[in-house]
C-alpha cells in the first residue's frame, strides 16, 4: 500500500483499539496485511513521504501526538521507514517481512488513485470526527 493509505487505515485501528501498548504489535501486523493486498506503488519518494507526513501531521494536529489514531498511524507506517533510513540488509533484503520477502509484497489490483481515494476518504472521515478520550 502507499504511505497515506498506511496512515489513514492505521489511524482508524487506533480509533478501533485504543490501547496504545496493543497498537504498537498491531501496527505493523496491519501494515503486513496491507502489503499483501495486490496494489500499484507510487514511485515518487517525495510524494508518498509528503502524503504521508501531511496525514501524520493533520492527525497529530487534531488529536495529540499521544492519540491512539495518531500512534496508530505512527505504529503501521513506520515498517516504511526503512525504505528512507540506511538499516542493515542481512542478504541484501530489507528488514521488515513484507519488503524482505518477494512474494509477501503483491504487485498490481489496486491502482494509485483507488488509494489516495481511500485513504483520503478516511482520513477526511476521521479528522471531522469527534476527538475520543484517551485512555
Amino acid at each position: 500500500m502507499i504511505v497515506s493509505l498506511h496512515v489513514a487505515t492505521g489511524a482508524a485501528l487506533g480509533a478501533a483499539v485504543r490501547r496504545r501498548g496493543a497498537l504498537l504489535v498491531l501496527g505493523p501486523v496491519l501494515h503486513i496485511l496491507s502489503d499483501r493486498v495486490p496494489h500499484q506503488d507510487i514511485d515518487s519518494l517525495r510524494f508518498e513521504v509528503g502524503s504521508g507526513a501531511a496525514g501524520l501531521v493533520a492527525l497529530a494536529t487534531r488529536f495529540g501526538p499521544l492519540h491512539p489514531a495518531t500512534l496508530g498511524a505512527i505504529a503501521t507506517c513506520l515498517p516504511d521507514a526503512e525504505h528512507l533510513i540506511r538499516l542493515p540488509r542481512p542478504g541484501g533484503r530489507k528488514l521488515f517481512p513484507s519488503h524482505r520477502f518477494e512474494d509477501w509484497h503483491r504487485e498490481g489490483g489496486l491502482p494509485t488513485w483507488v488509494q489516495l481515494a481511500a485513504a483520503g476518504v478516511l482520513l477526511g472521515a476521521m479528522l471531522a470526527a469527534r476527538p475520543t478520550p484517551r485512555r
